[in-house]
């Protein structure tokens, strides 16, 4: 008896093993995509639900395939997906999608897998008018649009050799108490300087304290083109300066510091119109520097607004934003505004102002593409997002501080997402730092970009050649560290912190630089 039973259960298995090997290979060979006969890549494979046989793509597909924007409501867990005059918004959990404001029933909603909004491709092609068929045998899905979709225009610039431009504090432009004749024959001369030792791309700080080195509806003129804040200099230095950048072939990228509102706590010199005095309700003083709240979503839509000022009046090659986000290393009081604007999504304060800075970013994405396609979108942030120690999916750092858990930046979801078109981390380090390596951190931070079309800058610190600090006691170290980069086809180029740390010749850098580019 017991010998017909084991019979009878291997004669079951081997009846059903051609189906579970048909269903490996079919998993193992997954799912492509095509658009009028393109393959749409994706770094997370498709998946079917199996219950409701629905489609499932991260919205990169969408974006970058489809040519569609998409901006994640992380707080209302809601994508609102736009092209051709059509919106369509669906929510995780509901059973319902609202397309151009009227209710239509979903099979399936979004859903987050390996930290990817996911969305019903289907569903959302046909809601933007595409054709969809689906080749069982091929595990293929082809889209038809009856066009083809036009990427947006390419900077001219190929491997990007940046400089950031500080203002504030009148560091490397303009002088102080210059005449406006002055300031612009000073910033030829940056740029002639700059161009001869190899830089291509500037990165210039256009709004360094809640003021504005252009002329604004919403914020004052800066002190440091007058010394008087809300002063007119008499000229538009943006206009100017994208004109003279642009004579010389370069690049001009309009740096924004986001929540910096002014860079001591003192207000008896702001003008009226500055935030702090417009909106006092918006201000956090850390005791060092005020800050616009990033937990208030109108003074986060005011941010948005001043930036999309500079991108609707300038020929600008990119938006470009720096670190300014929660700061580190110091008591932000926000406990007020965590329990109004909390919803009761989040059940700590840490989740709720990463989503704050998520919401920001993606809003301010979607702005800025739908605008002008071909204006890029950047963030520079801290150079390590987390530790390994804290997170095994960090980085193999001490750093005492991060992005994510001090800045509140959460870079990955950034990228995954495709809310920005490159990101520039802060690498200023040496390669012979046993706490935070370059060499560590550029390898992270390949592997982060890699599959996910978004570009990789890196962020050097010429600032540090000559400092006790280890590693920075010879120019050979940046030109190293450029060496380095030359290995990885993810990273586009570099950025050097700042122009004057260039200029000046640090321990013979320039030179270095000159003979490194030619």
């Amino acid at each position: 008896m017991k010998l017909r039973r084991w019979l009878l259960v291997l004669i079951m298995l081997l009846l059903c093993l051609p189906s579970v090997v048909s269903t490996a290979q079919a998993k193992s060979a997954g799912i492509s995509i095509q658009l009028d006969g393109v393959k749409l890549e994706s770094d997370v494979s498709p998946y079917i639900l199996p219950k409701v046989n629905v489609t499932m793509v991260p919205t990169r597909v969408i974006s970058e395939g489809l040519g569609a924007s998409v901006v994640w409501e992380q707080s209302k867990r809601t994508v609102t997906i736009r092209k051709d005059g059509n919106t369509l918004q669906l929510t995780s959990g509901k059973t319902s999608a609202l397309v151009n404001g009227s209710a239509v029933a979903l099979d399936a909603s979004v859903q987050i897998k390996q930290s990817r909004v996911m969305v019903p491709l289907r569903f959302i092609s046909e809601n933007l008018g595409l054709k969809v068929e689906w080749n069982q045998s091929a595990q293929r899905i082809s889209l038809f649009s009856g066009s083809e979709v036009t990427p947006p225009p390419v900077s001219t610039v190929e491997e990007v050799r940046g400089a950031w431009i500080s203002t504030v504090f009148n560091l490397d432009w303009p002088s102080p108490k210059s005449t406006s004749e002055q300031q612009k024959a000073e910033y030829i001369a940056l740029l002639d300087s700059l161009q001869e030792v190899g830089i291509n791309t500037v990165y210039v700080q256009v709004r360094p304290a809640g003021d504005a080195l252009y002329p604004s509806e919403l914020v004052p003129w800066s002190k440091v083109l007058t010394g008087i804040q809300g002063a007119d200099p008499g000229y538009d230095p943006v206009a100017f300066m994208v004109e003279e950048t642009h004579k010389r072939n370069m690049d001009f990228h309009a740096w924004f510091n986001p929540f910096r509102a002014n860079t001591d706590v003192l207000t008896a010199s702001l003008d009226p119109s500055h935030v702090a005095l417009a909106h006092p309700d918006w201000i956090v003083n850390t005791g060092k520097q005020l800050y616009i709240n990033p937990g208030i979503q109108d003074a986060r839509q005011h941010i948005i607004d001043t930036i999309m000022e500079v991108v609707d009046q300038y020929d600008i090659d990119g938006v470009h934003l720096d670190d300014y986000f929660y700061p580190s290393n110091t008591t932000f009081k926000d406990d007020a505004a965590y329990r109004l604007y909390n919803d009761g999504s989040y059940t700590n304060i840490g989740d709720w102002r990463r989503a704050n800075i998520n919401d920001f970013v993606a809003s301010l994405g979607q702005s800025i593409h739908e605008s002008k396609p071909g204006v890029e979108f950047g963030i520079s942030p801290f150079g390590v997002w987390r530790n390994a120690s804290v997170d095994k999916t960090g980085s193999d750092t001490k750093a005492g501080v991060t992005a994510y858990d001090s800045m509140y930046a959460d870079v990955r979801a950034w990228i995954q997402n495709g809310w920005i078109d490159y990101v520039a981390p802060q690498i200023y380090w040496s390669m012979s730092n046993s706490t935070v390596d370059y060499d560590k951190l550029v390898d992270w931070w390949v592997n982060e970009v890699k599959g996910t079309g978004v570009d990789l800058l890196i962020g050097h610190a010429p600032y540090k050649l000559g400092t006790s600090e280890v590693g920075w006691q010879s120019a050979s170290e940046i030109i190293n560290q450029l060496k380095y980069n030359r290995g990885f086809s993810e990273i586009k180029g570099s950025i050097f912190f700042r122009a004057e740390n260039i200029l000046s010749n640090p321990l013979g850098l320039k030179e270095q630089l000159q003979s490194y580019y030619k």
